[in-house]
């Protein structure tokens, strides 16, 4: 059988921004004030191609 397995968290590599997935909220959600980041940044995540969803 193949599942997904998706991210749960996420930073970004221009401005730090750090965000978590939201079970509850099934979006992503900032993780702190702390790393609001900069608004106006095109975030690039740091998600790559190494990165694999599917497992099986």
């Amino acid at each position: 059988m193949t599942e997904l397995d998706p991210p749960s968290e996420r930073e970004c590599q221009r401005c730090g921004r750090r965000d978590v997935w939201d079970d509850s909220e099934r979006n992503w959600r900032i993780e702190s004030e702390a790393y609001t980041g900069d608004p106006f940044c095109i975030h690039e995540w740091d998600i790559n191609g190494a990165y694999r969803p599917i497992r099986e």
